[in-house]
C-alpha cells in the first residue's frame, strides 16, 4: 500500500507512522526524503507535511540543517510510557468488561488467533498489525473515549513491539498466549484478572496468572 494509491495526506502519515512502530525504520535511522518519495510514490511536499506532522507526534525529530530522523526514547522516556500505559489500560479493564458481548470476545479469540498463526508464517510487519489490531479492538469496548484516545497516543509514541520487545521467540509467543489470557478474563467476567493480564502484557513480564 502507498500514499500515493490512496490519495490523502493523512494515509502517508499513518503509512509512514506504522512502519516506524514496525521497525521497518529503525530507531535513530536518518530520513532520506527521495527514498521516502520513491518507496511511498509520494511528492516532496506531500513527505515534508507528513514527516513534519511525525515530528508533532514525537515519531521523527527534525534536525535544522541535517534533515529528519527516527526519534529514539532513552529508557527513562520508554519506561515512563510504559508505566503510564499501565496504568490507563489497567483502568479501562472494568469497563472492557461490562461492555463486552459474545460476539466482541468472539471477535477478540478470532484476533488472537490471527496473531498465533502469523507468529510462525507472518512477516514482523504482518504480526505488528495484528498486534495492533488485536489491542485497539479490546481497547474500543472501554467506555471512555477520552482514555482510548490517550491510550492509543502512548501507544503510538512509545517503543514498538518488533523493535524492542519481541527479541525472541519465546517472547511473542508469551504476548500471543497472553492475547488469549485477556479474552479468557473477558469472557469470565473477570476485570481484576483482566487488569492484572494486561499490566504484565504492557510490562513485559511472565504473567503470573493463568486460567
Amino acid at each position: 500500500m502507498t500514499a500515493k494509491a490512496d490519495g490523502t495526506a493523512a494515509a502517508l502519515v499513518d503509512i509512514m507512522a506504522r512502519d516506524i512502530q514496525a521497525g521497518v525504520f529503525a530507531a535513530g535511522a536518518w530520513l532520506k526524503q527521495i527514498d521516502l518519495e520513491r518507496r511511498y510514490g509520494a511528492t516532496r511536499m506531500d513527505v515534508r507535511r507528513a514527516l513534519d506532522q511525525l515530528a508533532l507526534k514525537r515519531l521523527v525529530r527534525h534536525v535544522p540543517n541535517r534533515g529528519y530522523h527516527v526519534h529514539a526514547l532513552d529508557d527513562r522516556q520508554a519506561d515512563e510510557i510504559r508505566e503510564l500505559r499501565v496504568v490507563l489500560e489497567s483502568a479501562a479493564a472494568p469497563s472492557m468488561v461490562r461492555n463486552a458481548t459474545a460476539a466482541d470476545i468472539a471477535e477478540l479469540r478470532a484476533l488472537a488467533r490471527r496473531f498465533e498463526e502469523l507468529i510462525l508464517t507472518g512477516t514482523l510487519l504482518e504480526q505488528y498489525e495484528a498486534n495492533i489490531a488485536f489491542h485497539v479492538r479490546l481497547l474500543r469496548l472501554c467506555s471512555n473515549r477520552e482514555l482510548i484516545n490517550m491510550a492509543l497516543e502512548l501507544r503510538g509514541r512509545g517503543p514498538s513491539a518488533p523493535a524492542t520487545q519481541w527479541k525472541t521467540r519465546a517472547r511473542i509467543e508469551q504476548s500471543g498466549r497472553e492475547h488469549f489470557m485477556m479474552v479468557d478474563a473477558l469472557a469470565a467476567g473477570d476485570a481484576d484478572l483482566l487488569r492484572s493480564v494486561i499490566a504484565a502484557h504492557i510490562q513485559q513480564s511472565e504473567a503470573q496468572t493463568t486460567l
